[in-house]
């Protein structure tokens, strides 16, 4: 396991201060705000460890209120909704100088048997004929990568281009869906909480991305600004991702200076195994005329 798998997996174990209440922290205090996955992956694991082991997570629904602050700890309350025959809710904030900046509602479901069918996986080449991101990264920036970047505990390999590829060649723009093959940088134990925890950090990474890919721009590009608004998944199988997943996003519509986005999250082997929405705020600056 990398060591920066190690600090990805001590960010999500968040130390109990209370019945009901855990507080988590940030792992660069250099950035201006909080990474939105890693609020709702901790919020999650926090809502997790009040329910059932039996009781799986298969939905929830969570919006960003204010910026993070990485400086400072990252107090979690946890409200028991409910407990019923087969479904657990909970309701989480996560709170910063006394204040919410993420509100989550998450529902667990003991498994049971059912109607099945779901949309096929696109066809892909496989992940052993790409480029890792971060290299292709490092060639379009033409200088060294950020420091995230180069100790990422993921491994992503894009179908198609990237956002910044498009905005430097407008040609390149795909037709399509932004498909992404990811997963961690080494071996996990059998926790599905934890495997639905770390995909809920990950499924943030990239959603906006989707959105700018449609209009050629990109977050390096000085006059485009952005930030996750609100965030929805459902668990519909077990996972893991210490094994490859396709993650395959698009974006319907972008107005208002939001940009929505979706996504479907497949195994290697084609189960559908996540589906993702989110809107974003993004917000560009037009360039002067010539």
């Amino acid at each position: 396991m990398s060591d920066s798998l190690d600090r990805l997996l001590d960010l999500l174990d968040l130390e109990q201060v209370e019945v009901n209440i855990f507080r988590g922290r940030s792992p660069d205090e250099s950035m201006q705000r909080v990474f939105g996955g890693q609020v709702a992956g901790q919020a999650l694991v926090a809502a997790g460890r009040t329910v059932p082991d039996e009781r799986q997570v298969h939905s929830l629904h969570a919006y960003f209120i204010r910026p993070g602050d990485p400086s400072v700890p990252i107090v979690y309350t946890v409200d028991r909704v409910r407990d019923g025959r087969s479904f657990s809710t909970r309701r989480v904030t996560a709170i910063q100088h006394g204040k919410p900046i993420f509100a989550l509602s998450a529902s667990f479901h003991r498994p049971e048997p059912g109607l099945e069918h779901a949309v096929p996986m696109p066809a892909v080449p496989p992940p052993d004929q790409l480029r890792p991101n971060a290299e292709r990264l490092a060639e379009a920036i033409g200088g060294p990568l950020p420091a995230h970047f180069r100790d990422s505990p993921i491994d992503m390999r894009s179908v198609g281009p990237m956002s910044i590829e498009v905005a430097r060649d407008p040609s390149l723009r795909p037709a399509a869906a932004n498909l992404i093959w990811l997963r961690v940088n080494g071996d996990l134990p059998d926790d599905p909480l934890l495997h639905v925890c770390l995909m809920t950090y990950i499924s943030d990474i990239t959603l906006l991305d989707t959105v700018l890919l449609e209009h050629g721009v990109n977050w390096y590009d000085k006059d485009t600004a952005g930030a996750s608004l609100d965030h929805a998944m459902w668990f519909h199988r077990p996972f893991r991702v210490d094994q490859w997943l396709l993650y395959a996003q698009e974006s319907p519509i972008a107005s208002g200076a939001r940009g929505l986005a979706r996504g479907e999250v497949y195994t290697a082997g084609g189960d559908l195994v996540v589906s993702v929405v989110q809107e974003g705020l993004i917000r560009t600056t037009p360039k002067p005329s010539n």
